[in-house]
């Protein structure tokens, strides 16, 4: 009867303090996880019959994933972010992220559509990138946040950062990867701004990022050349390297306003290459159409909106950056997914967040956001800031 009654108390507990929450961004969350969920469906339908015999394939996948998902958000929630600040933590994370990302470059890396980006261990396959996203975000929030004037400082602040950065995103290039090294450099430039960086610094650290994109693209030629002149002309290059792209525009344009019908996309029937990936924007803009894209992006603003706010109000650096690396994570993979399925730059396999079909990507978004909730919860009353500041003489 004891333990009975300690697990109700701990089971309400856990629901108070998950109640504490942003309830926005907890909405919003769960709502962008769904619509994943039922559009992963709805556009890997066939090509799961063609490939497996089974429709429900990739629905019974990611709904485990969904709910993997909703545990390790919960798991965020439930653990005080200020634990997360600790050295030996970080520095291991981010030693595990260099080891999974040199492994997936030997032998052990699997690979599927001329890349190498996961090691598979059974059932389970693990993507090095999306868990280096992760960790540099623990690493730049716990190593400005030590000392918060040190990033001011080239030696001390941003050479050991960009060393890592460096590293981390030539080793996700030779995958090759190049959607992935360019979200993660866009993370920790802004992340270092946020931090106290100087403005000067972000407009060299920038040009330097576009002309080393620029040389990789044009000095090596091959398979990065093909990828920008695609881009460029898609239907001059339909037939082959620019298919994909071609049926993922015809897709969006044949959708219209409305779209097609929710599960009616003809798209999908074997003509766009693996439709619940990083295209799945392109059916959801035919079977939804013009305004079931929006509504989608209207669920991305809020969730940066309300991550931000948490980030702004938040009173001390770690969390203050926590949450922002967070967002920054989301914002600029959406951007990245749009601009790659509009053909406004070159393909590159940047998943859409928390929609696109993927365990890894799913889960850590889901944890992440987990823990900038927690920070939610963490954040001082209004009405006692109000008075604070009235004591103050603020107002």
């Amino acid at each position: 009867m004891r333990s009975e009654t300690l697990n109700e108390r701990n089971k309400i507990q856990i629901i108070e303090q998950i109640k504490e929450v942003d309830f926005m961004m907890l909405t919003v969350t769960i709502a962008l996880a769904v619509y994943g969920l039922i559009m992963v469906f709805s556009a890997s339908y066939y090509f799961s019959i063609s490939e497996n015999g089974n429709p429900f394939y990739y629905l019974v996948r990611d709904g485990i994933w969904v709910v993997l998902g909703l545990v390790l958000m919960c798991f965020g929630i439930l653990v005080d972010y200020r634990k997360w600040n600790n050295k030996v933590l970080i520095l291991g994370l981010l030693g595990i992220c260099f080891m999974l990302l040199v492994l997936v470059l030997t032998p052990l890396g699997s690979e599927a559509n001329d890349a190498t980006r996961w090691i598979r261990l059974g059932p389970i396959s693990i993507m090095p990138g999306e868990i280096a996203k992760m960790g540099m975000i623990f690493f730049i929030a716990w190593f400005c946040s030590e000392n918060t004037k040190k990033i001011r400082s080239f030696t001390r602040g941003m050479l050991p950062i960009l060393v890592v950065t460096g590293v981390f995103a030539m080793l996700i290039v030779k995958q090759p990867n190049l959607s992935t090294a360019i979200t993660l450099v866009g993370i920790v430039l802004v992340m270092m701004l946020v931090a106290g960086m100087r403005w000067i610094y972000i407009f060299f650290l920038t040009g330097a990022g576009v002309a080393g994109i620029m040389a990789l693209i044009l000095g090596v030629g091959g398979y990065w050349q093909e990828r920008f002149m695609t881009f460029t002309h898609p239907f001059d290059y339909e037939a082959t390297s620019g298919y994909q792209i071609v049926q993922g525009l015809q897709a969006l344009g044949s959708g219209g306003l409305f779209g097609v019908g929710l599960g009616k996309s003809v798209t999908k029937s074997l003509y766009l290459p693996y439709p619940h990936n990083d295209f799945i924007l392109a059916i959801i803009g035919e079977e939804t159409g013009y305004l079931g894209i929006l509504f989608l992006m209207v669920l991305y603003v809020l969730f940066i909106w309300r991550g931000a706010s948490i980030a702004l109000r938040c009173k001390d650096e770690f969390g203050l950056l926590l949450a922002s690396g967070t967002i920054l994570m989301v914002a600029i993979q959406v951007v990245l997914n749009l601009l790659v399925v509009t053909s406004s730059m070159p393909a590159t396999g940047v998943n859409l967040p928390f929609v696109s079909y993927g365990g890894n990507a799913l889960m850590i978004f889901m944890f992440m956001s987990g823990v900038v909730l927690n920070i939610s919860r963490h954040l001082p009353n209004k009405e006692v800031e109000a008075m604070a500041a009235t004591e103050t003489g603020e107002y």
